[in-house]
């Protein structure tokens, strides 16, 4: 029991987030007194203005600063085209910051204005399988699929969440869909490896664990060593 505790806990990781999505080329006006003193086009310049800084924010790794400057685009752009985004990303740097709450909140905010989101759902379900809430994550990344049902990660991070609940064999259902997507996928590999080792194949688990290795999995050469015994 302990070895295979061990192993599960060396193994099975979170893909990385979502990269922050690309600035639209156009805003939306928002204010009448705005309107009245500002030209349109200087308008529109520093609402991009603010998110092209927020986006430079969190790709430096400045988290707070990132949440200062979508906050300030939310507060006097709510109207927007980019307003999903901006909580979407805000949403992202809470989420680097492990304030998994507040991240969720900014995805689910995002998701009620843009209900085809799904790159929100899927990082609102990584932010639950972090706070704990597996099933919640089940549930955002089944609706990621559905909007989008070749989205490899989602397959892959369903297939961890239920690999958390123990129930390997769902989670190696969802590892063979992402590979099925992209045969490349390292991390479904060793993932899937080692779902196949918790169900008793260590055959298989061996054999994944390798072309996980063989495909570049950082932890792929431990997945050998560990699964291949």
């Amino acid at each position: 029991m302990k070895k295979r505790t061990a192993i599960i806990g060396a193994l099975v990781s979170l893909l990385p987030l979502g990269q922050p999505l690309l600035i639209g080329t156009s805003a939306v006006l928002t204010s009448t007194a705005v309107m009245l003193f500002v030209p349109k086009k200087a308008q529109a310049e520093s609402a991009e203005s603010i998110f092209k800084r927020g986006l430079a924010k969190s790709d430096s790794g400045d988290h707070y600063g990132a949440i200062r400057e979508f906050t300030r685009f939310i507060e006097e752009y709510p109207s927007d085209g980019n307003i999903s985004a901006a909580y979407y990303n805000r949403g992202n740097a809470k989420d680097d910051l492990k304030d998994y709450s507040g991240a969720i909140s900014d995805y689910t905010k995002a998701i009620e204005i843009n209900p085809r989101y799904a790159v929100a759902y899927y990082n609102r379900g990584l932010a639950k399988r972090k706070s704990g809430d597996n099933y919640g994550a089940i549930a955002d990344y089944d609706k990621a699929i559905e909007i989008n049902p070749r989205y490899a990660d989602a397959y892959v991070n369903r297939g961890n969440a239920k690999s958390d609940l123990k129930d390997n064999y769902g989670a190696i259902s969802d590892y063979n869909k992402a590979i099925e997507i992209n045969p490349r996928d390292a991390v479904a590999y060793v993932n899937r490896a080692v779902a196949k080792w918790s169900v008793g194949d260590k055959e298989g688990s061996c054999f994944d664990a390798r072309k996980g290795k063989s495909l570049g999995a950082s932890n792929g050469s431990k997945a050998v060593e560990l699964l291949c015994q």
